[in-house]
């Protein structure tokens, strides 16, 4: 499989929930496929998610309410 990791795995290395992942990968901003029941997510894509991220220097996590 290579590049592809499970989504669990994927929450733990961003440290975000799994249902985040999957909003990501919806957008388009992560590449993931569901295989059966299992969704796998593209390391390389969400390492380069991130490293956008931290770039832009967006905070990661909930905003806080004004």
């Amino acid at each position: 499989m290579g590049d592809w990791i499970s989504i669990t795995d994927a929450a733990k290395l961003a440290e975000y929930n799994p249902a985040h992942l999957r909003t990501l990968i919806r957008e388009g901003k992560v590449k993931g496929r569901k295989v059966v029941t299992v969704w796998l997510v593209s390391k390389s894509s969400l390492s380069r998610y991130l490293k956008d991220q931290a770039e832009r220097g967006e905070k990661r996590g909930r905003k806080p309410l004004t």
